[in-house]
């Protein structure tokens, strides 16, 4: 054997080792560590719980806007309310409560 292939050797086989310990690293947190695979579609799920959220929210809002809207612009708009949620009636008007049975 030729003694200067044995020193040439030794670096190849070094850097071949750090490449692979490299890639066990970098194997580890792809799959495990920070920052993962698993970390990332759990993210996502609750993202995505906070869009629908957030949208139901918008919704919710835009109808407490409109109805915000329609009680500035009238009376009737408050008369229908008093007369659905409350059960009140006008003066002079006559109250039928129609009773179905089951």
């Amino acid at each position: 054997m030729n003694p200067i292939r044995l020193r040439e050797d030794k670096p190849i086989k070094i850097l071949i080792a750090i490449i692979i310990l490299l890639i066990i690293h970098l194997q580890y947190r792809l799959w495990v560590g920070d920052g993962s695979v698993a970390q990332i579609k759990e993210y996502q799920v609750r993202l995505d719980v906070l869009k629908q959220k957030t949208k139901e929210k918008k919704e919710r809002n835009d109808a407490l806007y409109a109805e915000v809207l329609d009680l500035r612009k009238g009376q009737e708009a408050i008369e229908e309310r008093a007369r659905d949620e409350l059960g009140m009636i006008k003066e002079n008007e006559t109250f039928f409560q129609v009773i179905e049975e089951k």
